[in-house]
């Protein structure tokens, strides 16, 4: 994401679903950014719970309590709610509503061939047991976006079919209607990859797979996960050359060390023999600690007061609701639904 050619003009909807605190991950792709975005353009942030629900209806207490979590993740990294608006997604009963007049501008099989929902399909093991809701999240998503006329949506890159299908819905809307009520949005995949792999090595860290470092982790849960770390399975004598790609520290050092003149110093030490695994890992370990102290600290001061962060969500829920309610009044008055 070049964050130069983003100005204040543009309108940027981005969120998390209420499944689980945030990690690294959610750091290195979207939230540093949001915190620099945040003086630079309008910016809207989505507690996604009731898409979280469209896979865990059996487990709805999971997705109500961490709403809070989330929240509190945001507001530990630095996001102000005077300078974004955080709201609740399942409290601003207009997105259901245009969701509902966008699925009858797509089909079941364009749904069924979204590659962002096939995957997910596939991973979820469903088969042709796919809950409607589940199946049926674009039309969502294209609620959630469209209703705040967001110009920049922040995904990663396995997300970008989701917002090409969105862009289909606004043209298919705002030609039914002859006029340009909606506006498309451009997705925006951060630079620094956008997926970290998990401590394990998997392709990506998920909180479904275990394999992450909170944003909330204690110094020892940091410690004991920068030693599972996998690095060059072939790096078995520290004077023998190791390898650098796939090398699941070298790519944490590389997202989040603030020296990065020191990490290609590392790297080329490494390549060429003599630096051990436990070294590489320290220093991680070092950065990882410094960078995760002070956030730790932010969020257990606003877990004292639980109450002033649910009245903050409260006031960011109802700016939201607003601003959702103008754009579906027009989106009905364009389509002759304004009787009276």
């Amino acid at each position: 994401m070049n964050l130069d050619t983003i100005s204040s003009q543009d309108i940027i909807l981005t969120g998390d679903r209420t499944t689980g605190q945030l990690h690294l991950g959610h750091y290195v792709g979207s939230l540093r950014n949001r915190v620099i975005l945040q003086d630079r353009c309008a910016q809207f942030l989505l507690l996604a719970d009731a898409q979280a629900l469209t896979d865990n209806m059996g487990n709805y207490l999971k997705v109500r309590d961490n709403v809070l979590q989330v929240a509190l993740d945001y507001l530990a990294v630095g996001i102000d709610p005077a300078k974004s608006t955080i709201f609740i997604q399942s409290l601003v009963p207009e997105l259901t509503e245009l969701a509902s007049y966008y699925l009858n501008l797509v089909t079941v099989s364009r749904l069924e061939r979204n590659p962002t929902i096939k995957d997910e399909i596939k991973q979820r093991g469903y088969e042709r047991d796919i809950p409607a809701g589940f199946l049926t999240y674009p039309a969502a998503q294209a609620a959630d976006i469209t209703a705040f006329k967001a110009t920049l949506v922040p995904v990663g890159d396995d997300q970008i079919p989701m917002i090409e299908q969105t862009n289909e819905i606004v043209r298919r809307f705002n030609a039914s209607v002859d006029q340009p009520v909606l506006v498309e949005a451009k997705a925006v995949v951060p630079e620094v990859g956008s997926r970290l792999p998990g401590i394990d090595g998997k392709a990506k860290m998920s909180k479904s797979l275990g394999n992450t470092i909170t944003l909330s982790a204690s110094p020892d849960d940091i410690r004991q996960a920068v030693k599972m770390m996998y690095t060059d399975p072939n790096h078995l004598r520290v004077d023998e050359p190791g390898q650098v790609e796939g090398n699941v520290v070298f790519t944490y050092l590389d997202a989040f060390h603030p020296d990065q003149a020191l990490v290609a110093e590392l790297k080329a030490h490494y390549q060429r023999g003599g630096l051990g695994d436990t070294v590489i890992k320290k220093h991680l370990e070092d950065c990882l600690q410094d960078m995760l102290a002070p956030i730790r600290a932010r969020r257990e001061h606003y877990a004292q007061d639980p109450a002033a962060v649910l009245d903050m969500l409260k006031a960011g829920t109802r700016r939201a609701r607003d601003v959702a309610a103008r754009t579906l009044a027009e989106v009905k008055a364009a389509m002759g639904l304004n009787y009276y």
